[in-house]
């Protein structure tokens, strides 16, 4: 007996750090048990509107350049460790677990262009991927970007895009060291040497060669970051570049692109409501660019060329909001009169975008909340559709810059699936395997379940839900759960792959998602019912959703929490205060809380073009419908329950201080022993920390709250 000691001292050892790594070795969230937290002083600004006095005592919060203001975010800052300090181990695990899902060393899939192979390199360690080509005959690889070097001292720093000149030997690229998405600096890098030109252009968004491998074109915003002006460059006569277009409606956004074929640059002027594109042929740079067709209120459309047939466009206008396909003859200005409609418009089934090829037509489509792809002949008949045999999946266009290719790559997952990019051939429709997402520390899809359920929401709408569980998980109602939202700008909410929420999902977790209205899900007209005087059906649907996740037994409302970022945390805001009683906690990630103050104050960015998604305030109607879900402006005296709140300092998108005046307001209004909690990034901006091993972090700081929330 004494020979097999070591194994029982081993057992024990293995009890003992169970236990001390379980969940009940933490604190419950309970006001009594931490110190006091911040408090942010009341200094009220009275605002007249329509005849009302609104009045906002955390006004003065907006200003980041106000010493009083960082320390108060460094405090809540403070308070937020010392809450979540129990969970320190837990959030190491978390991390660690999610971290061994990714393969840390890893390639992507090679995209084909212009003679080279491209694809970029993650290395275990290390933050940032390496970007890399090859010529297609073969020869040693070529670095183009290191990122890790770029990066090195930088607090944050993001590398938004590249693209390679015609000729090969230049690559313009755009990086800032904000992390915020709304403003990139742009460079450019000599192949031959590696070294960049010596001198920077700021304030870009976006950008595109022509075909001299010398002129850029590129787009800049304005103070308050709506990018509105083109103007184009040459790289042998720096510091002389000339606007070629200014957009000078303020409810509309502008971007610089080419059409598949390259022949043509694109000039895209949009809103919300309506689309405006002038072309040019990529080989004339120094002449003007042409109107395609004027813009018409309503009309939206985009335009792809084909050497042969001409014209492709996409319509879609208030009538025929799911969009039909359009051709016609390679004219500039171009007469709708002319159009010639080879795929009509289908109320079940939206388009969302088209790829047109040398020989080729693909449509990517949306139909009961399920993505599609159909292949196409040039003349518009259908020649194949891709089938897909799980109930709930998402599949997208994957990289496919070449004219002339007769293939097609795609990425396919699941829930429970992990992504993969096929390729088919648009021949014979025979399909392969280029890439498969590997989980290294291993994953069986048969260990779980996927299901799709539909929600009734207050007026009688069926809400589709993607759910996951762990097989053998009772239906008791006693089961910890997390449902996400957004449900705004017409963006589908889609059941991708999520390695990391499976950190949630082995420890017992419901995860669902609400595919609400304001997304496209179920079409255009989805969208339509969740916007503008309509938005309140995006909250009524994600309280649907949580009362049918309650109803079937997968959780219950002390069990159930609820996430959202941006204006899904609008969603998740306004829902709460609708419904406190209906959720033991809250993730509001860069919330979208103070939407009165932030949609009255055009100085601000990305502000009056979006009237044509939530109203203009400015009128009266609009104003007091705002009013009655701003999430900010309708906290009540009750009992909430336990959020966390994250911010980034440098945010262009939702700025750091609607959710920090969201948290003083929620303190100071709402009773109970409910934990609220701000977490501000003070070195990035709207998709917080940059580097991946950092980012992993944030995502296991949420995921520990919501343990320690629900699961004591």
């Amino acid at each position: 007996m004494k020979k097999y000691s070591w194994l029982y001292l081993l057992i024990l050892l293995f009890l003992f750090t169970i236990i001390c790594n379980h969940p009940s070795k933490m604190q419950p969230m309970n006001n009594k048990l931490y110190p006091e937290p911040p408090t942010a002083p009341e200094r009220p600004v009275n605002f007249e509107e329509f005849g009302n006095t609104r009045i906002d005592p955390w006004f003065w919060l907006r200003d980041k350049n106000n010493p009083e203001v960082i320390e108060y975010l460094k405090a809540e800052n403070a308070y937020c460790d010392t809450v979540m300090a129990d969970t320190r181990e837990l959030q190491e695990q978390i991390f660690n677990e999610i971290k061994n899902r990714i393969k840390e060393d890893d390639e992507s899939v090679h995209v084909p262009y212009n003679g080279y192979s491209y694809f970029s390199r993650t290395q275990k360690g290390k933050q940032y991927p390496v970007y890399y080509r090859q010529k297609m005959s073969g020869g040693a690889e070529e670095v183009l970007f290191d990122v890790n070097l770029m990066a090195e001292n930088q607090p944050a720093f993001l590398f938004e895009d590249y693209a390679i000149s015609p000729d090969n030997r230049y690559a313009a690229y755009t990086y800032n060291t904000t992390g915020s998405y709304a403003e990139f600096n742009l460079k450019i890098r000599d192949l031959l040497s590696g070294k960049d030109l010596p001198y920077t252009i700021e304030k870009v968004q976006s950008f595109v060669w022509a075909a001299d491998s010398k002129t850029l074109f590129y787009v800049i915003g304005n103070e308050s970051l709506r990018p509105y002006k083109v103007l184009r460059h040459n790289i042998e006569m720096p510091g002389r570049d000339v606007t070629v277009y200014e957009e000078k409606d303020e409810m509309y956004n502008v971007s610089v692109d080419k059409t598949s074929s390259e022949d043509y640059l694109v000039i895209h002027s949009s809103s919300f409501t309506t689309t405006e594109i002038r072309l040019l042929k990529a080989n004339r740079p120094e002449e003007a660019f042409q109107l395609f067709t004027p813009r018409r209120k309503g009309i939206r459309y985009s335009v792809e060329h084909n050497r042969e047939k001409g014209f492709y466009i996409y319509y879609q206008d208030e009538i025929l909001k799911n969009g039909r396909i359009l051709l016609c003859d390679e004219n500039i200005p171009s007469d709708p009169a002319t159009w010639r409609e080879i795929i009509p418009h289908d109320a079940d089934t939206k388009i969302e975008d088209m790829a047109v090829f040398e020989k080729h037509l693909v449509l990517f489509t949306r139909s009961q909340g399920l993505t599609g792809i159909k292949i196409y002949s040039p003349k518009g008949k259908l020649r194949h559709e891709i089938k897909f045999p799980e109930p709930v999946y998402v599949v997208s266009p994957h990289q496919n810059p070449e004219y002339n290719q007769n293939v097609f790559r795609y990425s396919y997952a699941s829930l429970n699936r992990p992504t993969t990019v096929y390729e088919i051939n648009l021949q014979d429709f025979s399909t392969r395997v280029l890439k498969q997402q590997e989980i290294p520390s291993g994953f069986n899809p048969e260990d779980y379940v996927v299901e799709r359920e539909f929600a009734t929401s207050a007026d009688g709408t069926r809400v589709p839900m993607a759910i996951l569980y762990k097989k053998g998980l009772k239906k008791n109602g006693d089961n910890p759960a997390l449902l996400y939202g957004y449900g705004a700008y017409g963006y589908s909410t889609d059941a991708w792959f999520r390695p990391s929420i499976f950190s949630l999902v082995d420890r017992g977790f419901v995860y669902a998602i609400g595919q609400v209205r304001g997304g496209s899900e179920m079409g255009e007209q989805w969208y339509e019912d969740g916007k503008l005087m309509k938005k309140k059906n995006s909250f009524a649907d994600f309280i649907a959703c949580a009362e049918h996740l309650i109803h079937l037994g997968y959780t219950s409302p002390r069990r159930l929490s609820i996430m959202g970022g941006s204006a899904g945390g609008l969603l998740v805001g306004a829902t709460v205060n609708m419904r406190p009683d209906l959720f033991g906690a809250v993730v509001a990630a860069v919330p979208f809380v103070d939407v009165i103050n932030t949609m009255l104050d055009e100085t601000l960015p990305l502000t009056t073009q979006e009237y044509e998604q939530w109203g203009n305030p400015h009128e009266e109607e609009a104003y007091r419908y705002i009013l009655s879900y701003s999430p900010y402006d309708n906290i009540k005296d009750t009992v909430y329950p336990h959020i966390l709140a994250t911010a980034g300092l440098n945010d262009s998108q939702v700025l750091f201080h609607e959710p920090a005046k969201w948290v003083a307001k929620l303190r100071a209004t709402t009773h109970g022993d409910n934990i609220i909690l701000l977490k501000t990034n003070m070195e990035s901006g709207h998709g917080g920390a940059t580097g991946r091993y950092d980012a992993l972090k944030e995502t296991a700081f949420e995921f520990a709250f919501l343990i320690k929330a629900l699961t004591l």
